[in-house]
């Protein structure tokens, strides 16, 4: 490698990064170039990190990890977490007839709300008529919070959660889901997802698994940017892994004809030419990308199937999931894996337990959100209980959210009388895990659960808090070339934190 590398030196210098890719020629190289990184020595963030020893992070961090799951197309908050007696009582009724000040009249309608099609034409968060509840309530816990009746295994974990009862964003349609994880609506400039930020500024735990990696997702083609990293580069998107032991890595397994060394010595010529190539265009993305793609799919062949291996869990642990039942396999065994991903070293596992716009119930409400309530609930609590039981609630953040929530009024639409449309204005989502109150509920919706009250949670809110455990700033997540919006930058829900 000498000789290789006496000859690129000659070349005219391409500063840094032309260095670390002189250095990276060959997977030691590569890997040193990767480590180099996490210690924040090539880091973009020209103000450096503030914390001596913790690669990355602006201050003492609360949390290392984060799982973050999402209910693919908009559960009803009403039918969930944020329960509403006034509409019984006043169902039939339009919002005028009730004692309340009418939603739509206020301000905050057309604040928190932006149509893509024109006004004429999207009858969407306006309907009129007041649809009951479609299931029961009670409190639960000490703490006393309000849980509806589909959730009868969550609802005994009330007292680990931290309820957000005032979130609201402006997407009305599915692109909200987008706009979940990277904070801007359809109709704007894309950025880059929240969990590419916690690579981007964060070390690795683990330099055999993706910093990034995602179960279940993306949902589909058009959401691949709620898993994208935009101009962060490519290298920053999240993993999609498949939970399949034997192929956990489509297009990234060795064949059975080739030895581990001779696809060694494949992957160590093929990184050697890119190399090559990154040394005269050291500004191309999707080149470094690539290298650093091939560079940790060698490593991984050996590190996931392990960590997705569920032979190595007791019966209990696998029953606390559900995976013995059909209706909760798909969710169980997600996350599981994300349990056994974080304890690998992952930093951010976004879980996607459900298909995409499986919560969506513009018809028949009552039947949906049963089945699906049923499909996550005993997972998620499973995955509190197997955190908790292993000390790791003091190491993890558990996010759980949707999109948006549903409308109080009845959807008329195509004759409808059994769902609840989109509605962006107010919604709930929770938290669990280190650095936040436990059994506590932050803000609330009006009395008919349409408006977040008070000045409410854009979406970026959530993701500075998240960031803001993790030890980062989001305000100092910039890189050179790029100046981030006030809208991107969010505020930390001081007010959930322990």
């Amino acid at each position: 490698m000498s000789h290789l590398y006496q000859g690129l030196t000659t070349r005219k210098s391409a500063g840094r990064r032309a260095f670390l890719s002189d250095l990276g020629l060959g997977f030691t190289g590569l890997a040193l170039g990767s480590m180099l990184a996490d210690d924040g020595i090539v880091r973009a963030d020209a103000t450096g990190p503030e914390v001596t020893g913790t690669p990355g992070c602006h201050f003492a961090p609360r949390a290392k990890s984060v799982i973050w799951i999402f209910l693919s197309g908009g559960y009803s908050h009403l039918e969930t977490f944020d329960p509403k007696p006034a509409l019984n009582k006043y169902a039939g009724m339009t919002f005028d007839k009730t004692p309340f000040d009418n939603p739509v009249n206020s301000v905050l309608h057309k604040k928190r709300f932006r149509s893509v099609p024109s006004e004429e034409v999207n009858v969407r968060d306006v309907y009129p008529t007041i649809y009951p509840m479609q299931v029961g309530w009670r409190q639960h816990g000490e703490s006393g919070i309000e849980v509806t009746d589909w959730w009868p295994h969550l609802a005994r974990h009330v007292d680990d959660l931290c309820f957000v009862r005032n979130m609201w964003t402006t997407d009305n349609d599915h692109a909200a889901e987008n706009q979940m994880h990277t904070g801007r609506h359809r109709l704007d400039e894309n950025q880059p997802s929240i969990g590419a930020w916690a690579h981007y500024g964060l070390g690795s735990l683990n330099d055999n698994l993706p910093k990034f990696a995602v179960l279940g997702g993306p949902t589909n083609s058009g959401t691949r940017e709620s898993i994208g990293a935009y101009y962060l580069g490519p290298q920053y998107g999240g993993v999609p892994l498949a939970l399949d032991p034997k192929n956990p890595l489509p297009f990234g397994q060795r064949s059975d004809s080739q030895s581990f060394e001779q696809q060694r010595r494949e992957y160590d010529l093929i990184s050697r030419l890119n190399g090559l190539t990154a040394v005269e265009y050291p500004e191309d993305q999707d080149l470094l990308a690539r290298i650093h793609a091939y560079e940790l799919a060698f490593r991984m062949q050996a590190a996931v199937p392990e960590a997705i291996d569920f032979a190595q869990e007791t019966a209990d642990t696998t029953l606390m999931y559900g995976i013995d039942q059909d209706a909760t396999k798909v969710a169980g065994q997600r996350l599981l894996a994300a349990r056994r991903m974080i304890e690998r070293g992952v930093r951010f596992v976004q879980v996607f337990p459900s298909a995409y716009g499986t919560w969506d119930s513009h018809q028949q409400l009552k039947v949906n959100h049963t089945r699906l309530c049923e499909s996550v609930d005993k997972p998620v609590a499973g995955l509190l209980q197997d955190l908790k039981q292993r000390g790791l609630m003091d190491d993890v953040v558990v996010v759980f959210c949707t999109e948006f929530g549903r409308t109080p009024g009845l959807e008329l639409r195509s004759g409808g009388t059994t769902g609840r449309d989109h509605h962006p204005n107010g919604f709930t989502i929770w938290l669990a895990g280190a650095g936040l109150k436990r059994g506590y509920v932050h803000g609330g919706t009006d009395e008919l659960g349409y408006h977040a009250l008070g000045e409410g949670h854009y979406v970026t809110d959530l993701h500075a808090t998240v960031l803001h455990l993790l030890g980062l700033n989001n305000r100092r997540l910039e890189i050179p070339g790029r100046r981030r919006l006030e809208i991107d930058h969010g505020h930390v829900i001081d007010d959930i934190l322990a």
